[in-house]
């Protein structure tokens, strides 16, 4: 009796021994940290400086029909403006045959009566072409032109002494993110989809591996249990993971300039449910496929493209068609953005946080529940 309850109980000495065997293997496996902690360095780098929404230096081409002091003025305007690059042109068609050629992003043109109708006439004495090829950036473009010309409108009426009627003063306040900066967005954001392919991509192979070199056979044949084998391979990798975390949120903070209002433990606590989740998504993935190159290429179907498309990293969740929406719930990165985002830009909102990290924590614990329930010390 007792021999078997030995048998059936965790053996500190066998799991030490199995920690120690994967932590050889990743030493000898340079490829491991360098999906660990080169691979988060070179996607922050790319999509850090790569992926950006904001619109700035958009080239925009300027045509004044009738020059004065009025149209020369309001075309400064864009000139001082970081946000565009004007080219100027001498008529309308040539700036237009310049936006077919996709060289400008838009037009803007003072009419030969700009002067007489500036303040007088109900008719706009400009005109705008924006290329709408990207709706987003046509927004945002639209924007920045409409924000030049109320405050060169502002300043004329002021300067003259006129009286501007502009039925609403809107007085802008932006929380969380004052700067607009989308970095400063989709940064934290990007940690979230990082780490999921680290995390799916590191365990996805694990087991493949060892049915690939022949010593899984010599392992089931060791009195090791099964919960064993599973923790052997969970522990080490999860502190290789979570060590690709912390280079990511130095290099998010220190390089990119993202700020971080919350609190770190809770950022640790958060990160550890999460690189739990994907590790025991990529242990699932590892036991189903049968190779390395088949686990590697279901992780990242699995893992990578989801946390991108799906987790709200770039695209608004709300935004998705209903039945999207209700599929972004089993994505484990959804709920990991929300907490990062959270964290970084307006900190500790315990409501989101901890709502968050229980659908974390429950989706590990069904994870490896399915991982204990597939895992069985046999040959066939």
């Amino acid at each position: 009796m007792t021999s078997l309850r030995n048998e059936s109980s965790l053996s500190m000495m066998r799991l030490k021994g199995l920690i120690r065997k994967e932590v050889k293997q990743i030493i000898r496996d340079p490829s491991s940290i360098g999906i660990a902690f080169f691979l988060p360095v070179i996607l922050l780098i790319i999509f850090g400086y790569g992926v950006s929404l904001d619109a700035e230096h958009v080239p925009l081409g300027l045509v004044v029909e009738h020059p004065g002091p009025e149209a020369n003025g309001f075309m400064a305007g864009f000139q001082d403006s970081e946000y565009f690059e004007p080219i100027l042109y001498h008529s309308v068609q040539e700036a237009e045959k310049a936006l077919i050629e996709r060289k400008i992003m838009g037009i803007v043109w003072t009419r030969s009566d700009f002067a007489r109708t500036l303040l007088s006439s109900s008719e706009a004495p400009i005109g705008v072409i924006v290329n709408g090829v990207d709706a987003n950036q046509a927004r945002i473009v639209e924007g920045y032109i409409t924000g030049v010309w109320m405050k060169w409108l502002v300043s004329y009426a002021r300067s003259h002494g006129l009286a501007l009627k502009v039925p609403i003063r809107v007085k802008h306040r932006i929380w969380f993110n004052s700067a607009v900066r989308s970095r400063n967005f989709l940064v934290p954001g990007l940690i979230a989809v990082i780490m999921t392919l680290i995390g799916g991509m590191l365990t996805s192979m694990v087991v493949a591996r060892e049915w690939e070199r022949g010593t899984m056979e010599a392992l089931l044949v060791t009195p090791v249990r099964v919960k064993e084998i599973i923790l052997g391979k969970v522990i080490p990798y999860f502190f290789l993971g979570m060590g690709g975390m912390v280079l990511s949120v130095f290099i998010a903070i220190v390089v990119f300039h993202v700020p971080f209002r919350g609190s770190y433990l809770a950022l640790g606590f958060a990160s550890s449910l999460f690189m739990l989740t994907a590790i025991a998504l990529g242990l699932i993935i590892s036991t189903a496929a049968g190779s390395q190159f088949v686990a590697g290429q279901i992780a990242i179907v699995i893992t990578f493209l989801p946390a991108f498309m799906l987790s709200g990293f770039v695209f608004d969740i709300n935004s998705m068609p209903y039945p999207i929406q209700i599929i972004t719930h089993i994505v484990a990165a959804r709920y990991f953005v929300s907490i990062l985002q959270s964290l970084f830009l307006a900190g500790n909102i315990w409501p989101i946080y901890i709502v968050n990290c229980l659908w974390l924590a429950g989706m590990a614990l069904v994870f490896f529940r399915i991982i204990r329930k597939k895992s069985h010390k046999r040959l066939v």
